[in-house]
């Protein structure tokens, strides 16, 4: 199960940034080339991903 969770979260942050690069207007070649709504977009899928990222990967507290 962890391994999914760390794939679908490298995904996520992946298919975010290039979401992201193409709603402002960066990375171009698609409809979503210069729609800032896909640059919203992108940055949740960014957060989302990189927040499974790390609540997968954290280590428990001693106690």
């Amino acid at each position: 199960m962890k391994m999914a969770r760390n794939i679908f979260g490298g995904l996520l942050v992946l298919f975010g940034a290039i979401w992201f690069l193409q709603g402002i207007n960066i990375l171009p070649g698609s409809f979503m080339t210069g729609d800032i709504r896909w640059a919203f977009y992108g940055g949740v899928a960014i957060g989302a991903g990189a927040l499974l990222l790390l609540t997968t990967n954290r280590r428990p507290r001693k106690k």
